[in-house]
């Protein structure tokens, strides 16, 4: 018999209520957003109330220009990360059913989209109020580890977005049809948790990296630098879970298995590592900038 961990009893709703007839409900998914955004904006602001942390003592904005820019942020997010699913995962469903690309409770959200939103939200708002731009990035990527951790660990609640079959004994039995859909396993299916992997290596050991550099390293000093390492860093640690990540359907066919994006001679990658690879090189880029300005 295989080793494997059952999956634990946890409801994806915390708790729900009905009101005029119509059914409403606080889900894991929704509290890790928000919890994840007041911690990364605590942090920040802790960051910013530290002049020792930045150059001259002159912190790159004040603490209330950061709860204005926490709006911009949110707004970056949201329609960051479900228009990047959307054009980067679903493009041919979403042009046939365009109402549903504003049905976001059905879920559906991209990292490299949201990504791109916050890039572009904390690009204008800088622009608006004529701030250092790449320092404000350093400040704001400063935040995003909380966030990232909550929500891989609230995708794990919610049984989605789960590996590939494994019989390591940590693999776990994810309750859905589709992740028990396994043909080549006989009896039940146990598959890598790969949210929680994303959530130790994007979350704790890439956010407790950022924060050591930022308080210990003076690394906010260094424009550009803690920018770099997020991106290099979360592109890496993601390029290296999609390995046991299992695609996602629409990448998969019976001439492709493994769900690869872009594949020859039985080799390739996924969706989600081509998005990595631009991260990275971009990462490096900044990393090596920084370098070269100290």
């Amino acid at each position: 018999m295989i080793a494997m961990l059952p999956f634990p009893n946890i409801s994806p709703e915390i708790f729900s209520v009905s009101l005029f007839g119509m059914e409403f409900a606080l889900r894991w998914y929704a509290l890790a957003y928000i919890v994840g955004i007041v911690l990364g904006w605590r942090l920040v602001v802790a960051a910013v109330r530290t002049p020792r942390l930045w150059t001259g003592l002159k912190p790159v904005m004040t603490p209330a220009q950061i709860e204005d820019l926490l709006f911009w942020v949110i707004l970056g997010v949201i329609l960051g990360g479900r228009l990047g699913y959307v054009l980067f995962y679903q493009a041919s469903y979403y042009l046939a059913n365009p109402l549903r690309i504003l049905q976001l409770w059905e879920g559906g959200m991209s990292f490299h989209g949201g990504a791109i939103g916050v890039i572009l939200a904390a690009y204008l708002f800088t622009k608006v109020h004529k701030l250092r731009t790449i320092s404000t990035g350093d400040m704001v990527v400063l935040g995003l580890a909380p966030g990232l951790f909550l929500g891989r660990i609230a995708n794990f609640i919610n049984a989605e977005l789960w590996g590939r079959p494994t019989d390591l004994p940590w693999g776990v039995a994810f309750p859905t049809q589709a992740a028990q859909f396994c043909p080549e396993v006989a009896g039940i299916c146990a598959r890598h948790p790969s949210q929680l992997y994303e959530a130790a290596l994007e979350g704790l050991v890439l956010g407790g990296l950022l924060v050591w550099m930022a308080w210990r390293r003076g690394a906010l000093k260094r424009e550009g630098l803690l920018v770099g390492t997020f991106l290099a860093g979360y592109g890496a640690a993601r390029f290296i879970v999609e390995f046991v990540r299992q695609p996602d359907a629409q990448f998969v066919s019976e001439g492709n298995p493994l769900g690869l994006a872009l594949q020859s001679g039985g080799y390739g990658l996924t969706m989600g590592q081509l998005l990595c690879i631009p991260m990275i090189l971009v990462g490096v880029y900044f990393i090596l900038r920084a370098r070269r300005t100290t």
